[in-house]
């Protein structure tokens, strides 16, 4: 049963990683996309090059922005995860 609880709590704190480590990307991609939907809308352009170039260009950015601290996020958790494979199999 304690094995059991072990791979649960991975699975979350796995789930909570993912989380944090896509927010810095997805949430100003979703901003900027909602902002260029309203434009094209108001607007009546239809163009799909107005909508992708912006959204890449901030993702780029943030990915310049918070790419090491993600990697850092993402670096620590797998070593914390190795190192407790030792305890596992005892």
């Amino acid at each position: 049963m304690e094995q059991t609880d072990y791979f649960i709590g991975i699975a979350q704190q796995t789930l909570w990683i993912t989380a944090l480590a896509a927010a810095p990307l997805l949430i100003p991609a979703l901003a900027i996309g909602i902002l260029l939907g309203m434009v094209q809308a108001a607007t009546s352009i239809n163009e799909a090059t107005l909508s992708f170039v912006p959204k890449l260009i901030v993702v780029g950015a943030m990915l310049a922005l918070f790419g090491g601290s993600i990697l850092y996020l993402i670096a620590d958790f797998t070593i914390e995860t190795f190192n407790r494979i030792p305890e596992l199999l005892v």
